[in-house]
């Protein structure tokens, strides 16, 4: 991207979503506030990567979930391409994983599109000067998401003589994703639950079924409840 720009000129925007509604609309409400100019719109993170590397805009406002490259990945791309350039997500998913990954790949800031456009518009001039932006309940998630980080695991109660047996086997994180499975959480709840990706808790959950001999979730939940976890 070129050198910092004069001050007095608009700030340079680029709109990324995979719905051309939602993506038109938002770009039609930006163009018409004071101190900005859409310079164009891409409609997933392959795109994005295209538009931006041609367009050298300021600030772009990506989606999170798209097809062919996500947000997040496109973030990342981008983030070491042009470095000077702000990326501001602009999602309705305030999934918690989502969160993470978009800040830790470089995002500067996470919102969702429920935002008026004066708000809007305020929000990519502050991701211009720099300033990172978190939505409320965004903020709100990611607060939680610490407390429950810095708070110990409680122990597993394993029925009385059984405890060696399965300490032997796993590891006390793969204790909790097990005792999760069996009450019934899905991928996505125990990733949120202990702070984790997804991919993460699937290979605790196969290495699970793997050192205790198991088909299955199910095998796996029944295993638990044997074994005092429930």
């Amino acid at each position: 991207m070129s050198g910092s720009r004069a001050s007095r000129e608009p700030v340079r925007v680029l709109v990324v979503d995979d719905q051309e509604l939602i993506r038109e609309g938002i770009a039609s409400l930006l163009g018409i506030q004071p101190g900005l100019t859409v310079v164009g719109t891409a409609r997933d993170g392959e795109d994005a990567v295209q538009r931006a590397l041609a367009l050298e805009p300021d600030v772009i406002l990506m989606d999170v979930r798209m097809p062919v490259v996500d947000g997040v990945e496109a973030v990342t791309i981008l983030r070491g391409r042009m470095p000077r350039c702000r990326i501001v997500m602009l999602t309705t998913f305030d999934d918690e994983e989502y969160i993470v990954r978009a800040l830790a790949a470089g995002a500067t800031g996470y919102l969702l599109k429920d935002l008026p456009a004066a708000d809007l518009a305020d929000a990519v001039r502050l991701a211009h000067a720099g300033v990172t932006q978190l939505d409320s309940s965004v903020a709100g998630r990611l607060a939680s998401m610490l407390a429950r980080a810095s708070r110990p695991s409680p122990a597993p109660a394993p029925a009385a003589g059984e405890g060696e047996e399965i300490d032997s086997a796993l590891t006390g994180r793969e204790i909790e994703v097990l005792r999760l499975v069996a009450g019934g959480s899905t991928n996505r709840e125990i990733a949120s639950r202990l702070f984790l990706s997804e991919g993460t808790v699937k290979n605790h959950i196969s290495r699970i079924l793997g050192r205790l001999g198991l088909r299955d979730r199910t095998q796996a939940a029944i295993y638990a409840r044997d074994h005092g976890l429930l």
